[in-house]
């Protein structure tokens, strides 16, 4: 089994508000230097899909990890390979950044079509920037493969098929998909595992392979955010206003009247 993960490198989800900063020049959001990016979480929880499947034949399974963007932190997305993953392919270069969906989602279906053989792809739900949801959907739309959306589990069965438990409101439905397909997982597969040291050891002594726009044969003027197809009107964050009325009366009984007043005129009750 060939699997394909998707992985992206995000502003840390974790750090405190305050850090971030708006560039309203160009709409986006930043943080400062000393506050480390980090793997996509919805991401590890695709590559943990993925090494779970490898667990049962390690030999057998084969997971490839691919990343897009520009001044791509190593340690960062060298995680993958420290938890198991075996490979690890850059989109690498300034042409690549500022994306939408749509370019995010054509490159990486020209890299995986340069990857060539592959059963399954691996995509996190969604990323924690923007929380769209919307690169591994229309990457498998791209690469004419079927898809299954919010995945809490795939395993592989015979006949080449993967048997998929996929979240709804109440539930979960159990899903067939023939290979090659595109699952993007959700939070409730489980934890991802911890990196173990002979894992950072062994990632740190291998290289990922770099790819340029030329390399997986598109134009550098065609990618990135020359290739958006929404744009961005305004990014702001939002103001946060509180008011409070403090309801005094002479006995509880007059203040709670007084308290539903005040709530009926907000529409509250």
């Amino acid at each position: 089994m060939n699997m394909i993960v998707c992985c992206k490198q995000v502003l840390d989800p974790e750090a405190a508000p305050s850090t971030f900063k708006l560039d309203a020049a160009n709409n986006r959001m930043v943080q400062p230097p000393e506050i480390k990016p980090v793997v996509n979480p919805y991401d590890e929880q695709a590559v943990e899909a993925a090494l779970r499947i490898k667990d049962k034949d390690k030999a057998a399974n084969k997971i490839t990890i691919i990343s897009l963007g520009n001044n791509l932190a190593r340690d960062v997305v060298k995680k993958p390979l420290s938890m198991g993953a075996d490979e690890l392919i850059l989109l690498e270069d300034p042409a690549f950044e500022g994306g939408d969906s749509f370019a995010v989602a054509s490159a990486l279906a020209a890299a995986i079509k340069k990857v060539g053989q592959f059963d399954l792809i691996f995509c996190g739900r969604q990323e924690s920037e923007w929380d769209d949801g919307q690169v591994g959907s229309g990457l498998a739309e791209l690469l004419g493969i079927p898809s299954v959306t919010i995945a809490k589990k795939a395993e592989v069965m015979d006949g080449g098929k993967v048997k998929v438990e996929r979240i709804v409101a109440d539930g979960y439905q159990v899903l067939e998909v023939s290979t090659p397909a595109l699952i993007t997982v959700s939070n409730e597969l489980g934890e991802a595992r911890y990196a173990t040291l002979k894992g950072i050891m062994a990632a740190s002594k291998k290289q990922p392979v770099v790819w340029k726009p030329a390399d997986i044969g598109m134009d550098a003027g065609k990618v990135g955010a020359a290739a958006r197809k929404s744009k961005i009107v305004k990014l702001f964050q939002p103001v946060k206003e509180g008011k409070c009325d403090i309801v005094s009366a002479d006995s509880p009984a007059e203040a709670a009247s007084l308290l539903a007043q005040k709530l009926r005129e907000n529409k509250v009750i």
